[in-house]
């Protein structure tokens, strides 16, 4: 059974870093490309960011941009993102989901549409 299996997330302090990461179980993530999204309480999911299957390519929305870096390690069937700089308004449950393509220099748009296999998320909290 495909399952990604997001950790990392926790209660933290605004300004400090967290490194979530997305495991994944039962197959090879090597083919799939992925993005990271979160949701806060009473707001849409939000795109934060995506890589493609090799890691050369990726997009970041621009509220997260020069703080938050995705990056993955095919070898762990691993894809991290690194938020550093956090702040409140980071606070949301952060989901990790993958879309599988055979492109390796595709980085899917930030657009949960596009994504066909998500995990069930970790919680992270930035308090003031």
């Amino acid at each position: 059974q495909l399952q990604f299996v997001e950790s990392g997330g926790g209660l933290v302090q605004s300004g400090d870093s967290l490194r979530l990461s997305c495991a994944a179980r039962g197959f090879t993530l090597v083919d799939y490309a992925i993005g990271w999204f979160r949701q806060a309480p009473g707001k849409e999911r939000e795109g934060v960011s995506s890589i493609s299957t090799r890691g050369p390519q990726t997009n970041v929305a621009d509220s997260v941009k020069g703080r938050f870096t995705i990056s993955r390690d095919n070898a762990k069937n691993t894809v991290y993102l690194q938020m550093n700089s956090l702040k409140p308004e980071d606070t949301a449950v952060y989901y990790c989901a993958g879309q599988k393509t055979g492109n390796s220099w595709y980085a899917p748009p930030i657009d949960e549409r596009v994504y066909e296999h998500w995990g069930q998320g970790t919680q992270v909290t930035v308090s003031s």
